[in-house]
């Protein structure tokens, strides 16, 4: 039941915040996840086991962990989304070029340090740098799920705005929205979901991607409401159906996050052909 519930909150919360960022970014490729905030993911625990060890107080102390990765998550999202979205006049593919530079440089300085780690220490890190639904936290999950409600009140104020800001940014403000103001706020709610359910269990990189473009394909619609219900359960069913084709077919011999980023891959590959072609 307990990681029941923890699928729920990550499919929720990821689908929530991919689709309201992309609106933002009125590209269907960009995620948040794709932006580098999994690979930042990486790099504080990462440090957190080169330079404390495994018997810290930021590793044995479960909030201590939760609340840094969250904080340092928030705090390098909005640092990269202020400098990449000021004035709104970056070409899409070269901000998906920059977050998958960011995402790789990142990555490389992970593997870097893991290399000096003690192998004890690397073990015990690997644990956390792959999405896992086996050892979710009842107390983090709480916390997780508060945060979620919170963040779905202010969520559901703005819902309507969304619906008009997906229409652009000139008509949006002819049409009475502070875009400026909207787009700032969307992306710090956006980077607070993704941090929370990455700090909860783990990254799953192309997860939004994909629930994401299904609810696009599917519910041919602009109201966000019904998008954001329908990555949801999207979500939702894919958590709960890969879980039980890991434990029942693959008797746990992979994990979970290890097959979405692999059908996510090949998903994102054949949108970025997509989007090729119909630019072509």
């Amino acid at each position: 039941m307990l990681r029941i519930a923890a699928m729920v909150v990550t499919a929720i919360a990821i689908a929530y915040s991919t689709v309201v960022f992309q609106t933002i970014t009125r590209n269907r490729i960009l995620t948040p996840s794709v932006m580098g905030l999994d690979s930042m993911y990486e790099v504080v625990q990462t440090f957190i086991y080169f330079f404390a060890g495994s018997l810290s107080v930021w590793v044995l102390n479960k909030y201590l962990n939760f609340g840094a990765a969250i904080a340092v998550m928030v705090l390098f999202a909005l640092i990269l989304y202020r400098f990449l979205f000021r004035a709104d006049k970056h070409p899409i593919y070269l901000l998906l070029l920059i977050g998958m530079i960011l995402g790789t440089l990142l990555g490389s300085f992970v593997t870097f340090l893991q290399v000096l780690i003690d192998p004890v220490d690397y073990l015990s890190l690997q644990n956390r740098l792959f999405g896992n639904f086996m050892n979710v936290k009842k107390d983090l999950l709480y916390i997780s799920v508060a945060i979620l409600f919170i963040a779905f009140i202010y969520g559901y104020r703005i819902m309507d705005k969304l619906d008009v800001m997906s229409l652009g940014r000139e008509n949006a403000m002819n049409l009475g929205i502070p875009y400026d103001r909207m787009v700032m706020n969307i992306l710090i709610l956006s980077s607070v979901l993704i941090a929370t359910s990455t700090a909860l269990v783990g990254p799953i990189t192309f997860f939004g991607l994909i629930v994401a473009n299904l609810a696009y394909q599917y519910l041919v619609t602009y109201r966000h409401s019904i998008l954001i219900l329908g990555a949801s359960l999207i979500g939702i069913v894919a958590l709960v159906g890969g879980q039980f084709l890991v434990e029942h077919i693959f008797e746990l011999k992979t994990t979970l996050s290890v097959i979405i980023n692999f059908i996510g891959g090949i998903y994102f590959i054949y949108l970025l052909l997509k989007e090729s072609r119909a630019a072509g």
